[in-house]
């Protein structure tokens, strides 16, 4: 009985590499997306001072949190499977490298967030102060206003 032939070994590895790369290059723009959603949510707490909306933000960080989690666990199954299955552990390699570097700029990315909201904090309380020495000046004028105006009286 002759069927169609087989693709051979080589051809099915070749084949499931590029599919592999083709998921690997998806969960990376999945990533860009992540951290832009991210950044826009950041700046909209950020602008929502304040009256700070940080119930919403908790849960843009949960969210956050759980898609990179989600990512980084799905590039450490394409690594094993490059290193297993696939026979590439040269590819393996960038993935880990690709890995750590991710963790590191999404350590750097929390870091400037924090100093971030932390200068946003303090913008804050240096415009309550201002106003508070402004209605205080204004108040004094005022007294002034009334204590010249009764002795012309």
């Amino acid at each position: 009985c002759a069927g169609a032939p087989r693709p051979s070994l080589s051809t099915q590895t070749d084949e499931a590499l590029r599919a592999l790369l083709q998921r690997f290059y998806a969960l990376q723009g999945e990533r860009v997306e992540t951290y832009r959603l991210f950044e826009e949510g950041h700046r909209a707490y950020l602008s929502s001072a304040p009256h700070y909306d940080f119930p919403r933000y908790r849960q843009l960080v949960h969210e956050v949190t759980a898609a990179f989690s989600g990512i980084s666990r799905e590039v450490l199954q394409l690594q094993g499977r490059l290193r297993g299955e696939l026979g590439r552990p040269d590819l393996a390699q960038h993935l880990t490298r690709l890995q750590e570097r991710e963790q590191e700029k999404l350590q750097l990315r929390e870091a400037a967030r924090i100093i971030r909201s932390i200068w946003a904090l303090f913008i804050v309380s240096i415009r309550s102060c201002r106003l508070i020495k402004t209605i205080e000046a204004i108040s004094e004028i005022l007294q002034d206003l009334k204590y010249d105006s009764e002795e012309a009286e």
